[in-house]
């Protein structure tokens, strides 16, 4: 392998892993979501800590560490389905991303 090879890998390596965080990056900023006066991301933190929340009002705080009184069934239902629609759609580019490389 000469030079040129090695060098030419490498870039292709490091675009690689910049496409990879940027896409990361585009994701996380799409979990976010308002509901209740208080602003949210759905991912496994807020999916667990609903799920155990008993049914009926609650009061939790959202990104902003701000107290909000959700009912823990319709904001599980948001963030489940927004982490869905967000992951199955990364995953589709991630994998788009990889066939290219």
């Amino acid at each position: 392998m000469n030079t040129d090879d090695l060098i030419s890998h490498s870039r292709a390596r490091f675009d690689h892993m910049a496409a990879k965080r940027i896409l990361r990056e585009k994701y996380e900023a799409r979990m976010l979501f308002a509901h209740a006066g208080g602003m949210w991301r759905a991912g496994p933190e807020l999916l667990n800590i609903l799920a155990t929340v008993p049914p009926g009002d609650a009061v939790l705080l959202d990104l902003y560490e701000t107290p909000v009184q959700i009912r823990p069934e319709e904001l599980r239902g948001l963030a489940m389905q927004r982490w869905q629609e967000q992951m199955n759609a990364w995953l589709t580019e991630h994998n788009e991303l990889s066939n290219r490389r």
